[in-house]
């Protein structure tokens, strides 16, 4: 599988992702494999894929054939994956079965978003999050989530509170491996979309107490 994170902070977002390819029990390393970045360009967005090796091929196809696509909120991004699923089974042959009871046609790709307007979690089933600190996915995403919930108040710089999180991804997941490829943007109108943590006022009694 693989690790893939995205952060958010001072005004910037970061999008990190390991290099390992797995078939079965073999690996393929990045001094091996010559397309060894799992995220691609599309506009200003940076898309972390996460599944089959085929996706990023796939997607490739799709967005060089599907120009105005919008990943800018989370209506966009679930407007343009719902507009790319009928592309992705009739002309790319996705198999869209997941599990019996499922109740929608999976599109069978987990993605991370970064771009100016914020990071976002696409899911199979065409859900898809928008983050206001970090998130992770692939194999090692517990890992990188609790390295990036530690670094998160430590460092300033979210490309370093990603590479950590990859990094520990590929310390502790055995489908994930350095070395890591990151990007990062710069966000805008973040001063008026600032989020401000909820605090109870208990804690703050406790706090003054």
């Amino acid at each position: 599988m693989t690790t893939i994170a995205v952060v958010k902070k001072n005004g910037y977002a970061a999008i990190a992702a390991d290099t390992l390819t797995t078939f079965g029990s073999t690996r393929l390393a990045a001094h091996y494999d010559a397309s060894h970045d799992k995220i691609l360009k599309y506009g200003d967005s940076y898309i972390g894929i996460c599944g089959s090796a085929a996706h990023h091929l796939v997607l490739e196809s799709v967005f060089r054939g599907t120009p105005n696509l919008k990943l800018h909120s989370k209506s966009e991004i679930f407007e343009s994956f719902r507009r790319i699923h009928p592309i992705l089974k009739e002309e790319h042959f996705l198999n869209p079965n997941e599990d019996e009871d499922d109740p929608y046609e999976s599109s069978q790709i987990t993605a991370l978003i970064a771009n100016p307007s914020g990071i976002y979690a696409v899911y199979s089933m065409r859900e898809v999050f928008e983050y206001h600190k970090f998130w992770a996915i692939g194999s090692g995403n517990e890992y990188a989530l609790g390295a990036m919930h530690q670094a998160y108040n430590r460092f300033d710089n979210p490309a370093d509170i990603a590479r950590v999180g990859v990094e520990a991804g590929a310390e502790f997941d055995k489908s994930s491996a350095l070395p890591l490829t990151l990007y990062t943007v710069k966000l805008r109108n973040e001063a008026d979309k600032q989020w401000k943590l909820f605090q109870h006022p208990a804690l703050e009694t406790l706090k003054t107490a």
